[in-house]
């Protein structure tokens, strides 16, 4: 037996034999071609059947994760672009190779011209444009496009693995992912997480483990290979005990939001796109406290129309009934692009011009946006929740549009309600002046996943960091212990909607701070129901 220790990000135990992936390197000889015409029009027959594939698995998976499934969507649109095409057809047409030689070429040179560069949009769109060649060399070398996972369900090791071929695995085959690179917060990663799939990164793997058994510990980030009989049969009662767990937590579905000592804690759920809200709901959330409103501008060609919006937001407020939905305005820039917005290029968009000075720039999308809102606040309970407020100023322009929006419906006899809202504190100037904020809205809302890489000057996706990054620092729980406290002092509640409100370690601290709310992935609604119904505050 041999134990290997990782890191761990999504929980859950997993025994069975290992399936080892390695992607691969498809050797492409360079051939001249005499038929130019011949040779572009093979292109054009891999690249059609590759987009067809790509929209495939983009209508099949938007029935699953619509946010995930516009990967697949992105990738269609990239590889019917002109400047692609036109790249491809120039390096046939002007070196006389063949069609596989030409895609292989671009993406290398591609891949190395901006290899050096660490912004997520340029390394998305670099990772975008080297799954598209590889899709085309495979078609036009006839290679199999999927990882067969086999019969029996597997433990999958490799080196690493892309958003799009996590996506396009069998989930029931999949009982685990071990990966050598990665990190908690890589795009593969967060895929996994939604799948519920156990994954392990920072394990450097070996061929010679397929076909071997091997435990997963995604609570302990340990992978066991080759266990013995004692580990094994330990394992096998913890994995049993674990699904008794899951069982026990189903039965708090339908229980309230107390602790022991009978204070109410709202408790609700973050999603991304439509299709969560299913989850939202089996899971029991007294209602959703973050919708990520960006799904209906990425991963498509223009602008969504104002009723486009207004559809959406009136179907999720129908859904939703009495429970409150929260929608965060548009938090577009940094690494949430798309070509029709025509973002200028920025040396450190993390630190840029995206969220709320986003839109201020953008005011007639921004209305439009707060028009739809206000239109679908007469079919439910929504609020509403502006990202990356740092100012005074910045509130009052946003103060002023929606008041030329609310007198815009006033004359057109649209009804609309007037909505309780929201600012999302993600920035340590936020907290500075967390008091003078909460006077103009209804309640904060603390966004610990931007508000930690920002006071501690650490990109959370970088991976040289991944070890010094730290949610759980000191100055980040003093933080949201400010925030409470001044939005408490002007009579106004305070909730979290980060990554660490599912932290179950920490559900009994924020509570003891006085957080009012916490809002959650769907999946993580049950283990922190169950946490604050027990954490006694008798002796606050």
């Amino acid at each position: 037996m041999e134990i290997f220790k990782g890191t761990a990000t999504f929980s859950g135990i997993a025994i069975g034999k290992i399936l080892y992936y390695s992607r691969g390197e498809y050797q492409i000889r360079q051939s001249l071609v005499s038929n130019i015409k011949k040779e572009i029009e093979e292109f054009q027959r891999a690249r059609s059947q590759a987009a067809a594939a790509l929209l495939e698995l983009y209508e099949k998976k938007c029935l699953l994760n619509e946010q995930e499934a516009k990967t697949f969507l992105e990738q269609k649109n990239l590889l019917e672009s002109e400047s692609y095409q036109k790249a491809i057809e120039s390096c046939i047409s002007s070196e006389k190779v063949n069609a596989a030689y030409a895609v292989m070429t671009n993406r290398d040179e591609i891949t190395e011209t901006f290899r050096s560069l660490e912004e997520p949009a340029v390394r998305k769109r670099i990772a975008d444009i080297q799954e598209i060649s590889n899709r085309l060399i495979q078609i036009l070398g006839g290679a199999s496009l999927h990882i067969n996972l086999g019969e029996e369900p597997v433990i999958l090791v490799t080196e690493s693995l892309s958003p799009t071929e996590i996506m396009e695995m069998d989930k029931e085959k999949l009982l685990a992912v071990v990966m050598h690179h990665g990190s908690a917060v890589s795009h593969t990663s967060i895929v996994a997480k939604t799948m519920e799939i156990p994954t392990l990164v920072d394990i450097v793997a070996d061929d010679a483990w397929d076909g071997l058994t091997a435990i997963v510990d995604g609570y302990t980030g340990t992978l066991y290979l080759d266990p013995d009989g004692e580990i094994q049969k330990e394992y096998e009662i913890r994995l049993e005990a674990d699904k008794k767990e899951k069982e026990e937590l189903l039965k708090l579905k339908n229980e309230k939001d107390v602790t022991a000592d009978g204070k109410e804690i709202g408790l609700y759920a973050n999603i991304g796109n439509m299709s969560d809200l299913n989850n939202v709901l089996y899971y029991g959330a007294a209602g959703i406290g973050l919708l990520r409103s960006e799904f209906q501008y990425l991963g498509r060609e223009s602008y969504p129309r104002e009723n486009e919006l207004f559809l959406a937001y009136k179907k999720i407020a129908e859904t939703m009934g009495d429970r409150p939905t929260v929608i965060r305005t548009a938090d577009l820039g940094a690494d949430k692009q798309a070509s029709y917005l025509d973002i200028p290029e920025e040396i450190n968009p993390i630190m840029g011009n995206r969220g709320i000075r986003f839109c201020l720039d953008r005011k007639e999308m921004f209305k439009s946006q707060l028009r739809a809102i206000y239109r679908a606040s007469v079919y439910g309970n929504l609020a509403m929740m502006y990202p990356m407020v740092s100012s005074e100023k910045e509130m009052e322009e946003i103060e002023e549009l929606i008041q030329e929006v609310k007198q815009s419906l006033r004359e057109q006899d649209i009804p609309f309600r007037d909505i309780r809202t929201s600012i999302m504190i993600e920035t340590p100037a936020a907290v500075m002046i967390s008091r003078e904020l909460a006077r103009r809205v209804d309640f904060l809302s603390i966004g610990t996943n931007d508000l930690t890489q920002y006071t501690l000057a650490m990109d959370r996706q970088n991976l040289l960091l991944k070890d010094k990054y730290d949610d759980h620092h000191p100055a980040i729980l003093r933080m949201i212990r400010m925030v409470v406290e001044a939005a408490h002092q002007e009579g106004r509640e305070a909730g979290i909607c980060g990554e660490i409100a599912a932290d179950t370690a920490l559900t009994e601290t924020f509570l003891r701070m006085g957080v009012d709310f916490l809002s959650v992935v769907p999946a993580c609604i049950l283990p922190v129901r169950k946490a604050l119904r027990e954490t006694d505050l008798g002796g606050r």
